[in-house]
């Protein structure tokens, strides 16, 4: 059986919807999001665990990170966000952060970071780290969920993502050193 063939001068006073290529990532990037959550709350799994049943969601290698603060030294153990997919996931849809865990965010150049906390349940400390390694900013106990933009207010090469608390309970200030392998390479 033929299919009939399309008149298109029948269809060209129909309006078409204008979508660049970017806001169309942007919303298939949030559908997959959503998609995951959708699918740990039906299915009774922890984020983490749906993250990894479901193609398309950004996985995460993990490291090792030291903080040198005063004549204190802190070890964390990091998941890894080096792709622009991996930094869009973050830690989304993630409902607990062990207490030496956290999530490295490197970009490819010094700039002003931007960050926010959609769809982040868990309440966070972020530290902006220069090429250097040296901390250039803190914002303490970010409120989760919120749109509000949280700026790194200098140019910064990497945020760092530890539990809310822990920098006020560590004891680690602006000009202490992040020390890391993921760091070293950008050096």
């Amino acid at each position: 059986m033929k299919r009939p063939v399309r008149d298109d001068k029948a269809y060209s006073s129909r309006p078409r919807a204008a979508i660049s290529e970017g806001m169309f990532r942007r919303v298939h990037q949030t559908l997959a999001v959503l998609l995951i959550a959708a699918f740990a709350v039906a299915g009774g799994l922890g984020a983490g665990s749906a993250r990894a049943q479901i193609s398309g969601a950004a996985t995460f290698k993990k490291g090792q990170l030291t903080i040198v603060s005063g004549e204190n030294t802190h070890r964390f153990t990091v998941e890894l966000a080096l792709s622009n997919r991996q930094q869009m996931q973050g830690l989304m849809f993630r409902r607990h952060l062990a207490p030496d865990a956290g999530m490295l965010f490197v970009y490819r150049r010094e700039q002003t970071i931007s960050m926010w906390m959609k769809n982040t349940y868990v309440p966070l400390d972020m530290l902006f780290i220069d090429r250097e390694g040296r901390i250039v900013g803190i914002a303490e106990r970010t409120l989760p969920l919120s749109e509000r933009v949280i700026s790194s207010g200098a140019p910064a090469l990497a945020v760092l993502e530890v539990n809310a608390g822990t920098a006020a309970r560590l004891g680690i200030r602006k000009g202490d050193i992040v020390r890391s392998p993921a760091l070293a390479k950008k050096r």
